[in-house]
């Protein structure tokens, strides 16, 4: 007799933050450094528990791969181009902090956010 499937758990957060990881968003594994230095910016911002804590998956490919690396916040539907180190903690303080989006780093803007681009 097989067991059953057990139902996973996952603890309850504001937004998610999608990191394309791929090989044609950038070189050098790039993408990756990015997606691994989320874990202290997000201590350090306050957003790895509570009331504003971010959940961080990386992505194989969006299919925008230009101007990586590009990254998703969701439920916002914000598509951010250029994130570099120090876009990131832009983004981090402006918008997963503050709420306000980097407008100059948006390519996209989806179901949920301000507005179309």
């Amino acid at each position: 007799m097989t067991e059953p499937v057990q139902k996973p758990k996952i603890s309850g957060y504001r937004r998610h933050l999608l990191v394309c990881t791929g090989p044609r968003c950038t070189q050098d594994g790039e993408s990756q450094a990015l997606f691994d230095s989320l874990g202290e910016r997000f201590k350090a911002a306050g957003l790895h528990e509570g009331e504003l804590r971010v959940k961080r998956s990386r992505v194989n490919c969006f299919a925008a791969c230009k101007g990586g690396p590009v990254m998703c916040v969701q439920p916002d539907g914000t598509w951010y181009y250029n994130v570099t180190p120090a876009n990131m903690a832009r983004i981090v303080e402006q918008h997963l902090v503050g709420g306000r989006v980097v407008e100059d780093l948006v390519f996209h803007q989806g179901p949920g956010g301000a507005d179309d681009r």
